[in-house]
């Protein structure tokens, strides 16, 4: 493959893709600046930030220079964060509403059960809002209920009907204040935010939303019009619930025959994938066939890394295999682990092994411990993702068997 084989590279693009985050995207240049001096003054080599990159996109450029050789790399955020926030102004009816459907819609399409064969860590996850929330409702109704009761006894002068009155309302007016607080103190529990991510994938039974379709098709005009420029590389990178808007953009591009043969490396690196829990369900029809078409191509290098120490991820369930999208000409993606649990000391493991949230973003940081998997050196450094990992095999432990009950493609 002329990726694998291809020579340094002085130049690369980076479409980055997030997750479901509401977050405006200079916090992932924040990210990369912080824990790239990190990573670089632990492993021995140099990165300077520079400027923004140019056009109306968000971006920053970065300078390594590993062993001598210089590279200079564009990153660029896609971003979908507006799409995010538009759901976060749901009113707390519309959420215990969205918690319902989309409880309703794992557990009737058997998906719930099915990805709980996989890994219990994003099932867990997944059901952790559905159990906050109810619980909020619960102690919000019982909190409602004591202050009626306490005024009630309290109203006793006055008339029956006017007693009950009234302490219906400050009940209701207690019930809701005691929701909406909980609702405003969320940047804590991450209840609300997680529902809405949840609800969000599974809102159209697997389908892309319309403005997720639309958008889509604009970041595969962007990474196009990146084939064509002076560069030795175009790495698209797809973190959490960005992996799986990344396959279909690339299987999009690629179908339209818009790689060409002689320009840049085309790669796709997956970071602490979900994708199960789209493709799982009954309409993912356009995702499965997706991630089969992609899975056999030779115009693009794929990996995946995901790890076990990461509970909100599919640690090395390999996305095709499990969806049932595995034929004999399979080569993508090769899967393996960043092991958290060895690339960083015990001490740093300690400290953030009850912070889900953000091992989930271990990813993008630096390790103190570092093994093959250096997020600064794939983005920046000198090789392309293909000749990085030219001949590593794949993790023995991943998961390949087909597990998903939904396999059509049409």
């Amino acid at each position: 493959m002329g990726s694998a084989s291809a020579p340094q590279v002085k130049r690369r693009k980076v479409f980055y893709i997030p997750g479901y985050d509401p977050f405006p995207p200079r916090r992932y240049r924040e990210l990369y600046r912080k824990e790239g001096a990190a990573q670089a003054a632990i492993s021995g080599y140099r990165l300077k930030m520079l400027g923004g990159t140019a056009g109306d996109g968000f971006g920053w450029q970065v300078q390594s220079e590993v062993e001598g050789q210089i590279t200079h790399s564009d990153i660029e955020v896609l971003i979908w964060s507006d799409i995010v926030q538009q759901s976060f102004h749901a009113s707390i009816t519309r959420t215990y509403l969205a918690m319902l459907r989309t409880a309703w819609i794992y557990v009737s399409t058997g998906a719930l059960w099915r990805l709980m064969r996989l890994r219990k860590g994003p099932v867990i996850a997944a059901l952790y809002p559905v159990v906050m929330l109810t619980g909020q409702f619960i102690f919000a109704v019982a909190l409602g209920w004591g202050a009626g009761r306490v005024a009630q006894v309290s109203l006793a002068p006055l008339g029956p009907a006017a007693q009950l009155l009234l302490a219906a309302v400050i009940a209701a007016l207690v019930f809701g204040s005691c929701l909406r607080f909980f609702q405003k103190i969320d940047g804590k529990i991450f209840a609300h935010y997680l529902m809405h991510d949840f609800a969000h994938s599974a809102a159209r039974r697997g389908a892309y939303p319309p403005e997720i379709a639309a958008r889509l098709q604009r970041f595969g005009a962007e990474i196009v019009q990146a084939l064509t420029e002076d560069v030795d590389e175009v790495l698209v990178v797809g973190h959490s619930s960005g992996a799986h808007l990344a396959i279909t953009v690339l299987s999009d591009i690629i179908r339209q025959g818009a790689v060409p043969d002689k320009g840049p490396a085309l790669s796709f690196l997956s970071l602490g994938q979900v994708v199960p829990m789209l493709s799982f369900l009954p309409a993912a029809t356009e995702l499965r066939r997706d991630l089969r078409y992609l899975s056999v191509r030779d115009d693009i290098v794929w990996v995946d890394v995901t790890a076990p120490g990461d509970g909100c991820s599919f640690a090395l369930c390999d996305p095709v295999s499990v969806s049932g999208q595995e034929t004999p000409d399979k080569r993508w993606p090769l899967v393996f682990s960043a092991a958290f649990t060895q690339s960083l000391s015990p001490a740093r493991w300690q400290a953030l092994r009850w912070r889900f949230f953000r091992l989930h973003f271990q990813y993008l940081c630096a390790f103190d411990r570092p093994k093959d998997y250096d997020y600064f050196l794939i983005t920046a450094g000198p090789q392309t993702l293909g000749a990085r990992y030219a001949g590593r095999p794949a993790s023995a432990s991943r998961l390949t068997r087909t597990v998903s009950g939904y396999t059509s493609t049409t």
